[in-house]
């Protein structure tokens, strides 16, 4: 009954519309009411929760992607991008997925991508005759790469959530090559879009322009290097590697592009502390949240079933992926990661998974989700940069989302594409 509690509670808060952090909160203060807990154990679970050494990795994680951002390093990725792949047909989706790509490696941020690249690309793709729909299209499917590309702070979430006995740095490696291959995926799709609505190819800048341009890139691009070599190396743990990616991403706005203004830094400072202060409610609640679910042998429950359905690896799986995708509709992807992991992590494990490997399927699986309606924060982005509708993105949208439900199945089925790196750095 206390299970039915504290589902039941959830379910209204939801539909009522409240945000996801009060959401797991008061549907488990209800539910320790409802089971005579002391109210006292929720706020002391929430404490818990955020009280992680790991965690603080995210905040500074967030202030460099926030520094980098308001220091000119996304213009300078979209002049690095549209140098690459511009001449190609359609040659500014190209540009658009590739800026993403090269941005992943500083915000870790769906939602940093989608603000910072779309509101470079989608107006001047509009300008030179792109169809809005398609500019909203790649820039919000685009930005999913940006979850798998380290540094991402959803990584470092999800091996709390497993208990903290996963490699950071092999979770960073391991989403590498998922990530390059949904980038190729996004602009394979995007270039046959450009190609059947005749899209015009932009001029090739020359190769003096391209070797200038890249120059300039190159001490944004390094802080890619610095955390992922640094990190994979032991040279620094995840947590230093943030404050490092911080001070860089500091030095270099200030000192070699000499673009971040007085009222820049304050900004950048105020967007970091609201969005982590966020960040962290949402996994605090999401652990007292977790915490029932565990007491409420959830995840016991959740094995059992799934057993009765088939003993089919492949079957169960899929059965995940499925039951993912369709919390991600209306989950934030933070919370989601919390609850959800311990609940599937020991079912995969049971049938022969490597955590590494189910925690970039995760990843990419809950990225789809931000932008799969009704709580796709990042459609959301994409739309009100661009002016449209959400139905009017949705109905074109369809190439991207089969394209990325590909990638999936290929993370999902071939292990070696998350692991082969890992297993290679670990020699």
């Amino acid at each position: 009954m206390a299970l039915t509690v504290l589902l039941l509670s959830f379910t209204i808060l939801m539909l009522l519309g409240m945000p996801i952090a009060f959401v797991m909160g008061l549907s488990s203060l209800i539910t320790v009411m409802y089971m005579d807990i002391p109210p006292l154990v929720v706020f002391q679970r929430m404490a818990a929760g955020m009280n992680v050494f790991a965690l603080m990795a995210i905040p500074f994680f967030i202030y460099a992607g926030e520094l980098m951002l308001r220091g000119t390093i996304a213009e300078r990725l979209v002049q690095l991008a549209s140098a690459m792949v511009g001449h190609f047909r359609g040659g500014l989706g190209l540009v658009n997925v590739m800026a993403s790509t090269l941005f992943g490696g500083i915000s870790g941020s769906a939602v940093a991508d989608a603000s910072a690249v779309g509101s470079l690309m989608i107006p001047q793709m509009k300008k030179r005759g792109y169809d809005v729909d398609y500019a909203v299209n790649v820039t919000v499917m685009s930005s999913i790469i940006d979850l798998l590309i380290p540094p991402s702070h959803n990584m470092i979430i999800y091996a709390i959530a497993a208990g903290g006995a996963i490699s950071i740095a092999d979770l960073f490696t391991a989403g590498i090559i998922p990530g390059l291959l949904l980038a190729l995926a996004m602009m394979v799709t995007a270039y046959i879009v450009a190609i059947k609505r005749g899209y015009p190819a932009e001029a090739f800048p020359g190769f003096a322009a391209f070797g200038r341009i890249f120059i300039v890139s190159i001490p944004g691009l390094m802080l890619i290097a610095v955390i992922l070599l640094g990190v994979r190396s032991g040279v620094f743990t995840a947590t230093e590697s943030s404050m490092i990616a911080a001070i860089y991403a500091f030095l270099v706005t200030i000192l070699v592009y000499r673009a971040l203004s007085w009222r820049d830094f304050v900004n950048a400072t105020l967007g970091a502390v609201r969005t982590t202060a966020l960040v962290l409610l949402v996994i605090g609640t999401a652990g007292a949240f977790g915490w029932l679910m565990a007491l409420l042998q959830v995840p016991t429950a959740t094995i059992e079933f799934m057993r009765d359905i088939s003993s089919n690896p492949y079957v169960i799986f899929l059965m995940i992926n499925v039951i993912l995708l369709f919390l991600g509709t209306f989950m934030d992807m933070s919370p989601l990661i919390i609850i959800s992991t311990p609940i599937f992590l020991p079912v995969v494990k049971a049938y022969g998974m490597d955590p590494v490997h189910f925690g970039i399927i995760m990843i990419l699986n809950q990225g789809i989700g931000l932008v799969t309606p009704p709580v796709g924060s990042v459609l959301f982005i994409g739309c009100a940069i661009g002016k449209i509708s959400i139905m009017d993105s949705m109905r074109t949208i369809w190439p991207f989302f089969l394209a990325s439900l590909i990638v999936l199945g290929i993370v999902t089925y071939i292990p070696e594409v998350s692991l082969f790196l890992p297993r290679v750095w670990s020699q």
